[in-house]
């Protein structure tokens, strides 16, 4: 059993669910705050082997630790995050009548569907990640916004010279991090550096993530359009990079681009900014608490390419003020986004429903 493991609670007063197989933003909040909040719960894991190295139980055993309520308690919480989760906990809350209570945590920027707005009325307590989340569910709890793990996601020690690190040609680099899909803006992104690049000499730019199969055409319609451009080798993807290796591009990059048509709250562009990178977001997420134009960077409007390219062309425009930018995101991501500063918002929600119970 290794030190993640050993710090998760055989009798557990919280059970936190990953249920899902693939790793997505959601399991990222969740592998880095399992671990914290092991120091502060009676905590158990539920659900598929986390990149740190923590095991989870299945549901199955999830359910039957939870036939009966932990030592000192009236009820185990579940915590949820997704709509299968949800639909399981109802389940066996209402249909097997476990002792337990249900938080859910909703980061969605619109009205849910019929049948998820019904589960979500259903749970105990239900947080959201943003106060614009918070509008579209009734009975949402407290707003909670996504933290950052300030200790993984540092800065190097001169962002100027990083770039040295990464093997590619260039003095420094520009960054996007999530899948290649449509909805995340990588078309937008290819097509502003293919107008900002030529303007920028010392710059190479980086797709960091992952084409699924029904997204590799869409990929190599890209890679198309960036060899048209005589930009093979300014214009890279990088394929999915380890969750474990994440950070150090974050930290190699001077600028990190985040711009998705849609996105629920945005995590990569806060990791990004804890390691010192300036900003250029899209209007969409929660980006625009951390994208504070000539602060920290530049926001633009969803799938405008040529906004992109010249927001681009003002971070970098002077590497030395795009590096002061970084500092300031990286000191707003440390006072407002921690990773501890979330844990202690979810804490104040666990701990309200335990006394509500007289617990």
């Amino acid at each position: 059993m290794n030190s993640a493991n050993a710090a998760l609670s055989d009798d557990p007063e919280v059970i936190v669910f990953n249920l899902k197989q693939r790793y997505t933003g959601v399991s990222a909040t969740i592998n880095a705050l399992v671990p914290l909040q092991a120091h502060q719960w009676k905590l158990g894991f539920c659900g598929t082997r986390m990149s740190n190295g923590v095991e989870g139980m299945t549901l199955g055993q999830a359910i039957q630790v939870s036939k009966k309520p932990p030592k000192g308690r009236a009820f185990r919480i579940w915590h949820v995050r997704r709509d299968p989760e949800m639909m399981a906990a109802v389940f066996a809350r209402d249909v097997l009548r476990l002792p337990i209570q249900l938080v859910f945590t909703s980061a969605a920027q619109h009205l849910h569907g019929r049948f998820p707005r019904w589960l979500i009325s259903k749970m105990d307590a239900v947080i959201a990640t943003t106060p614009l989340a918070a509008s579209f569910v009734p009975n949402t709890t407290a707003v909670v916004p996504h933290g950052i793990d300030l200790s993984r996601f540092s800065p190097p020690p001169d962002k100027l010279s990083a770039w040295a690190d990464s093997g590619l040609p260039g003095q420094y680099g520009i960054g996007v991090f999530g899948r290649v899909r449509p909805d995340k803006g990588s078309d937008v992104f290819v097509q502003a550096m293919i107008e900002a690049l030529p303007k920028l000499p010392g710059a190479t730019a980086v797709i960091a993530g992952l084409a699924q199969v029904q997204h590799q055409a869409y990929q190599q319609d890209l890679q198309r359009q960036i060899d048209a451009a005589g930009l093979h080798d300014r214009i890279v993807f990088l394929g999915e990079v380890p969750a474990g290796e994440v950070h150090r591009w974050y930290q190699r990059c001077l600028l990190c681009v985040a711009c998705p048509r849609y996105e629920p709250f945005g995590l990569t562009p806060f990791e990004a900014a804890a390691t010192g990178c300036a900003l250029v977001c899209s209007r969409t997420g929660a980006f625009d608490q951390l994208a504070l134009p000539g602060v920290t960077g530049e926001m633009v409007d969803t799938g405008d390419a040529p906004g992109l390219a010249q927001a681009v062309l003002t971070v970098l425009s002077n590497p030395q003020r795009a590096v002061q930018m970084g500092e300031a995101a990286r000191a707003r991501v440390s006072e407002l986004f921690s990773l501890a500063r979330e844990a202690e918002g979810i804490a104040r929600v666990y701990s309200g429903l335990f006394q509500k119970a007289g617990d």
